[in-house]
């Protein structure tokens, strides 16, 4: 689990550039391994047992498609945008954007994010839930951010770490967990699997003194 720099290790089951992106910022490195599950919500499945369901399948599959000898855990997250009871997956196309964008605009909405770690063959959850506002938007102002392409590969239509964010008037919980990783639910695990994030931060430090000295 600890690399020969001493930095935490782990597989990361997700394509997503941002959750190997927030990882590295507590100190893990992620080795991305890709997998293909099926995320279609299930008829009146609630948004927590759906992001819980998807990350645990993530996972699992990050587990069966790991090198044979390999040991370092996996982690896996999945996040669901929420509004009116329904979840507002990627758009996939503009028209699908456009359509969510307007539904968003001026109203609260839910973000909820599961992390789940499995660990010399534990299985460990946890849960993120916020709630994101957004301003009032023009019809102008949701085309031109579509017309980014921003939107398209996002949960919700929105990306809270890139322009998205100027359509944010008020979060309650947390940034990451928005962006897809809530750091300190993923600390906490990587804890319970005793991967220490902070002392391993700090003896990277201290040996990077020590090779300066």
């Amino acid at each position: 689990m600890i690399g020969c720099e001493g930095e935490p290790r782990v597989y990361l089951a997700s394509r997503s550039p941002r959750r190997r992106l927030l990882l590295e910022q507590i100190g893990v490195r992620a080795l991305v391994i890709e997998v293909a599950i099926d995320e279609t919500p299930r008829p009146l499945e609630p948004p927590a047992a759906y992001v819980r369901r998807v990350a645990a399948a993530k996972a699992r599959a990050g587990c069966a498609a790991r090198p044979a000898a390999a040991s370092l855990p996996v982690l896996a997250a999945d996040t669901a945008v929420v509004l009116d009871t329904s979840i507002l997956g990627q758009p996939g196309d503009r028209a699908a954007a456009v359509r969510m964008l307007r539904r968003l605009a001026g109203r609260s909405h839910e973000v909820f994010t599961a992390v789940t770690l499995i660990a010399g063959g534990r299985e460990q959850q946890a849960l993120s839930v916020n709630q994101v506002t957004f301003r009032a938007l023009t019809e102008s102002e949701i085309l031109k951010y579509c017309d980014t392409g921003e939107p398209l590969d996002k949960a919700g239509a929105y990306g809270i770490q890139g322009l998205g964010a100027v359509f944010v008037e008020r979060l309650q919980g947390s940034y990451s967990g928005v962006m897809g990783l809530p750091l300190l639910e993923t600390a906490q695990l990587l804890a319970a699997a005793g991967v220490d994030v902070l002392a391993a931060a700090a003896r990277i430090q201290a040996r990077g003194a020590d090779r300066a000295s």
